[in-house]
């Protein structure tokens, strides 16, 4: 792989975190989501209100635009387990802007999954 293909890669991977931690992100502010037959339109209206959903909702069809183009350029066996990145950033992410804990549990398993990427990366 090279560096422009793994660029497209890794700006997929990393729009696709930043769009789950601004999803969140705007959960936050809305709180604990109950729907019922009675207010699905209102909490509807209240998440689509919320900006920092609205920019993980684009930052999703971004990452989808440049996935693609770094798809057309590797093999799937290859680009689809990049995405395991994803859960190291979108972990230091929830840590450093959401203030969520990350367990000792937690550090390892993202230590395994940096070594497997660096695997993946040199086959």
């Amino acid at each position: 792989m090279n560096l422009t293909t793994f660029a497209f890669i890794l700006t997929g991977v990393c729009l696709n975190a930043l769009a789950q931690l601004l999803l969140k992100a705007g959960t936050n502010a809305v709180g604990v989501i109950s729907l019922t037959p009675q207010n699905w339109l209102s909490v509807g209206i209240k998440l689509a209100t919320q900006l920092p959903i609205l920019g993980g909702l684009t930052c999703y069809v971004i990452s989808v635009v440049v996935w693609i183009i770094g798809l057309s350029r590797v093999d799937v066996t290859i680009a689809y387990p990049m995405l395991s990145m994803g859960y190291i950033i979108s972990a230091v992410g929830a840590w450093y802007f959401l203030g969520e804990q990350i367990s000792a549990q937690r550090l390892i398993a993202i230590g395994v999954i940096i070594v497997g990427v660096v695997l993946l990366t040199r086959s």
